[in-house]
This record gives C-alpha cells, sequence and structure tokens, in this order.
C-alpha cells in the first residue's frame, strides 16, 4: 500500500465521518485532523488514526444520546471501516481490547 493511497482513504474515511457528524464542534475537529492527515508526514499516521477513532467514538456516542439513530448508524459504518483501513493498513494492530471495547455486539 502506496504512502499516498494511505493518506487519500484516511482523508477520505475522515470526510465521511465529518458529513455523519451531528455537532459543528465535531465536524470543525474532523475537518481540522483530515487537514492535518494530508500534511502529516507518513510516520505520523498512526497517532492521527488514533485520535480519529478517539474522536469517531464520541461522535456515535453524542448520537446516541441525542437519540439520533440515523447518524449513528453511519458513524458506526464509517467507524468500522476507519478501523479496518488501520489494521490492513498497518496503522493500527489489532488490539482484542479495542475490537472488545469497540466493535463487539
Amino acid at each position: 500500500m502506496t504512502q499516498q493511497y494511505r493518506v487519500g482513504e484516511f482523508s477520505l474515511l475522515l470526510a465521511q465521518l465529518h458529513a455523519a457528524a451531528t455537532t459543528p464542534a465535531v465536524r470543525d475537529r474532523m475537518a481540522m485532523l483530515r487537514r492535518q492527515v494530508e500534511l502529516l508526514p507518513p510516520t505520523a499516521l498512526s497517532p492521527a488514526l488514533a485520535g480519529a477513532m478517539t474522536l469517531a467514538d464520541a461522535s456515535c456516542w453524542e448520537s446516541l444520546t441525542h437519540g439520533d439513530t440515523a447518524a449513528f448508524t453511519c458513524q458506526a459504518e464509517v467507524s468500522a471501516e476507519l478501523y479496518e483501513f488501520g489494521v490492513c493498513s498497518g496503522l493500527l494492530g489489532r488490539s482484542p481490547a479495542l475490537i472488545d471495547r469497540r466493535w463487539s455486539a
């Protein structure tokens, strides 16, 4: 997987999370993170991915708290794609604790 592909795919997933965000604050943070990802050196993508997953998690919880199941469903799907991208690209290891805590039913 080339570095350009990693950055492009990561940026696309952040754009999808941005579109699904329900508050201006989360949208602003997603947009800022997306700009950073597009400018970061490849070695900094792993920490950015961890930050994106944390932000996606917070966004999902916010949607659930407000009873917005449509937004939650979209955010959860993109979050799962973000996690899969992280594992497949080598930016995120397969952590059983992370899988159990965030993605299990």
